[in-house]
């Protein structure tokens, strides 16, 4: 009988041959991103007594400064719904997601050579997890823990080698593949619209025809706003323009934060290809805003029903809270916020726009972030230095335990 290992070298090797002739070659190395000054400067805000390292992201503000007025609508024109494909082909052999309980469903970022230990299956039960992701292709993940793969997209490229992802794909069938992380972002995988469905469709089709039965999911925007749809349209409409078929999803996926948007300014700017300067304008004391955060979800459902994707499972693959304890986002906020969103993510139905094969549930899986980062700290799970629970881990594990007992 032939080892695992065997089985994977084999499938590695056949899988080169018989779609080597039509993959592209391997990606180079990131390259750097650089931003283009535009007309409108973005305000200058007073520097705090200590000012933050330089953060995409995070404002370097005092925490007392007051948040202005939510601006609850982009400048963004009407999108033409008859423009775009209003449905996507089933696509054969995938297993319907349906998480069999509450507690496969909660999940987790874990980011990766950034901590002092290496996240292990002794560490997921400890937290109660069903899932993680850590934003890497994997042949062999934590066992006892459900893993979803990642491949990264840059551009015109991706990542990792292709002979890795074919490797993964035959040590892992049935697996949930995401194309992508925050290609609507400039420092993430900053790849516009046309790039990315060039991408996804080259991946899909690798993916699909070594393995029927994984589920393929798009890349994660990084929040659910009229501008970020906008960038979703317009990968639907790449899509359609290079295949002349409607782009096939078994999973949709989004991230679910609450930034600003606004070129040259902190948060998540504009997504490249797009000729705005800004958004919407959210500030920082928005961040944790649990009336806006259930918006996303509703919004992004609603999208769904209108494009005939009802029927289909949708994940928040990564949200939390980035802003510093200085900012007014101690540990209690956190896990007020992160306890409210968890009751909201796993429970909340509608019979009008959520997913019929889960009780019309409006969210099949979450992923909080994060396990343990040393950029973005503040909702840490566990201490990037010893392992142990935080603060925020220890409400994350008890609300673990508590679903059990709910089932």
């Amino acid at each position: 009988m032939m080892t695992k290992r065997q089985i994977v070298v084999l499938a590695a090797v056949l899988g080169i041959a018989i779609l080597v002739s039509s993959c592209a070659d391997s990606p180079p190395a990131w390259p750097t991103v650089s931003v283009q000054p535009t007309a409108t400067a973005a305000p200058t805000l007073p520097e705090p007594a200590t000012p933050r390292p330089a953060d995409p992201l995070v404002p370097t503000v005092p925490a007392n400064v007051a948040a202005t007025a939510v601006i609850t609508a982009t400048t963004l024109p009407q999108t033409d719904e008859s423009a775009t494909p209003t449905s996507t082909p089933a696509t054969s052999g995938g297993e319907t997601m349906e998480p069999s309980d509450l507690r496969s469903r909660l999940g987790v970022g874990v980011p990766l050579e950034v901590t002092q230990f290496t996240f292990d299956a002794e560490q997921a039960t400890m937290l109660g997890l069903g899932w993680y992701l850590d934003w890497h292709v994997d042949p062999d993940p934590v066992e006892g823990v459900e893993f979803a793969q990642m491949v990264r997209v840059r551009g015109d490229h991706y990542f990792p080698e292709r002979a890795d992802i074919i490797a993964a794909i035959a040590a892992n069938p049935g697996s949930l593949w995401l194309i992508g992380n925050e290609p609507d972002v400039l420092w993430q995988d900053n790849t516009t619209p046309e790039q990315y469905a060039a991408r996804y469709h080259e991946l899909h089709t690798l993916i699909k025809t070594l393995d029927p039965s994984a589920q393929v999911a798009i890349g994660g925007v990084t929040q659910v706003t009229p501008l970020r749809l906008q960038y979703i349209e317009d990968v639907l409409a790449a899509y359609q323009t290079l295949t002349g078929t409607a782009m096939p999803v078994d999973v949709w996926n989004i991230h679910a934060f609450i930034l600003r948007e606004e070129r040259d300014s902190w948060g998540v700017s504009i997504p490249p290809g797009f000729d705005v300067d800004q958004g919407i304008l959210w500030e920082i004391e928005d961040h944790d805003n649990l009336d806006l955060f259930k918006q996303q979800i509703v919004d992004f459902r609603r999208w769904m029903e209108r494009h005939g994707q009802r029927d289909k499972p949708l994940i928040v693959s990564e949200y939390g809270i980035l802003m510093p304890p200085e900012y007014g986002f101690s540990a209690e906020t956190v896990t007020e916020f992160m306890r409210a969103t968890f009751d909201y993510l796993l429970n909340e139905r509608d019979e009008e726009i959520g997913y019929p094969n889960d009780d019309n549930r409006l969210v099949q899986k979450l992923s909080w972030y994060s396990l343990s980062d040393t950029n973005y700290p503040t909702g840490n799970l566990l201490d990037p230095v010893t392992g142990q629970l935080t603060e925020v881990g220890q409400a994350f594990a008890d609300y673990a335990a508590s679903l059990d007992a709910t089932q």
